[in-house]
Parts: structure tokens; C-alpha cells; sequence
């Protein structure tokens, strides 16, 4: 078993957490695309593409190739498109870790660290919506220090900082590609409470849902 430690972030950490971040994000590419092509109106447009072509042609091969860079090209651009929301969070609140978690009332940071490396980080700060509520922000762990339950200790320590500071309830969101996340948060005691479609125009046409979960802090008896 790995022994793992938690502690408050520190700015010699910048770097590190910073990567694993924009590591862990981009994981989740391959599930992006795959639940693009997925959709109904794609695989639609797909068929209609190869049949037309195969008609045409009278041939496999040409059908096949174009459908083959059509996919390349998609992935293509599915990947610059969550890079670019990989910079956004890089220049927004990872922009000054120390600044915006450490320094303002409400917030906090950690990392989790094996052997003096650190492997696992996860944040809080007041919501946006509610004054009562803490968001759980930047969880990440990386990809060969998970089933540890380092993810698992990381949000009870947002749990009791929670508590401690007197917050009706924790808050956070996942991503419809994100259900490893989901199950371990509801494993500790998160619940659903909230489900809906980005309110864009990319939204709404390739169904990328955002999932609301909420832990109730409990007074310690």
C-alpha cells in the first residue's frame, strides 16, 4: 500500500500542480470525441456522407479514407477546443494559486504527496451562487496513483475545512465524460442534485452535459 500525506499547497508547487492538471484534462479527449461521434445527428451525417460516396464511386476505398480524415480532422479540433479550455483555467484561478486559494478568506489548496512528490490536487473556495456553499474545484490525481484513495481523501479534507469553517454544504461539477469522478465522489457522499446541457450553441448540438453534486456538512456531534 502507498502511504500518501496531505498538505496546504505551497508556491514551490506551482509548477508541478499546474501540469497535473492540463495532464489529467487531457485525458479526457478520447471520451470527448467519442461522445461526439455518438451523437444521433453525427452518426447521421456520417452514413449519409459514406453512402453518397460509395454510390458514386463505386468503390470502398475512397468512401472509407473520407470518412477515416473527417474523423481526424474531428478529433483535431475537439482537441484544440478543450486546449484552449485547458488555457482558460491555467490563466484564471491557476493563473496565482497562492493569490486566489490561499490568500483569500474562504479558500484553500492541497496537494497530496508521495515520497516528496506530488501526485494528487484538490481546492476550495466560496461559490459564486451561495454563500453557504464551498465549491470543490481542481481535483485531479495522477493516472498512476489512482484506486488509492488519495481522490477519496482529498475531498474529505474539502469536507472538514467545510465544516470547520462553518459552510451548509459543499458543491461541485463534472463533465458527462467524467464517471470515474462521479462514482468516487458518490461514494463519499456526494449526491446529484442538478443536470443540464451547456448553454451554448456547441452545447446543445453535441449534448455536453454538466452534472451539479452537493455534500451536506453535518455539525461534528
Amino acid at each position: 500500500m502507498v502511504e500518501y500525506k496531505i498538505r496546504s499547497y505551497r508556491r514551490s508547487d506551482y509548477e508541478v500542480v499546474r501540469d497535473l492538471f492540463s495532464h489529467g484534462m487531457s485525458e479526457y479527449v478520447p471520451g470527448v470525441c467519442i461522445h461526439v461521434v455518438t451523437r444521433p445527428w453525427v452518426l447521421f451525417v456520417i452514413s449519409c456522407m459514406f453512402l453518397t460516396l460509395l454510390c458514386s464511386s463505386k468503390s470502398l476505398i475512397l468512401p472509407v479514407l473520407a470518412v477515416t480524415l473527417v474523423l481526424a480532422l474531428g478529433r483535431h479540433v475537439l482537441g484544440y477546443c478543450w486546449s484552449l479550455y485547458i488555457d482558460h483555467c491555467l490563466k484564471d484561478d491557476l493563473q496565482d494559486i497562492q493569490k486566489t486559494y490561499m490568500e483569500e478568506q474562504g479558500s484553500h489548496f492541497w496537494v497530496a504527496e508521495v515520497e516528496d512528490r506530488v501526485v494528487g490536487t484538490v481546492a476550495a473556495k466560496p461559490s459564486d451562487e451561495d454563500e453557504e456553499e464551498l465549491q470543490l474545484k481542481r481535483m485531479s490525481v495522477r493516472k498512476d496513483f489512482r484506486g488509492l484513495g488519495i481522490a477519496k481523501a482529498l475531498s474529505r479534507e474539502v469536507m472538514g475545512f467545510a465544516r470547520e469553517r462553518g459552510y451548509r454544504s459543499v458543491v461541485l461539477n463534472t463533465l458527462m465524460v467524467q464517471r470515474e469522478a462521479q462514482r468516487m465522489y458518490e461514494s463519499v457522499g456526494f449526491t446529484k442534485y442538478m443536470e443540464f446541457v451547456l448553454p451554448t450553441i456547441y452545447g446543445n448540438l453535441v449534448n455536453f452535459t454538466i452534472s451539479k453534486y452537493r455534500y451536506d456538512v453535518l455539525p461534528e456531534k
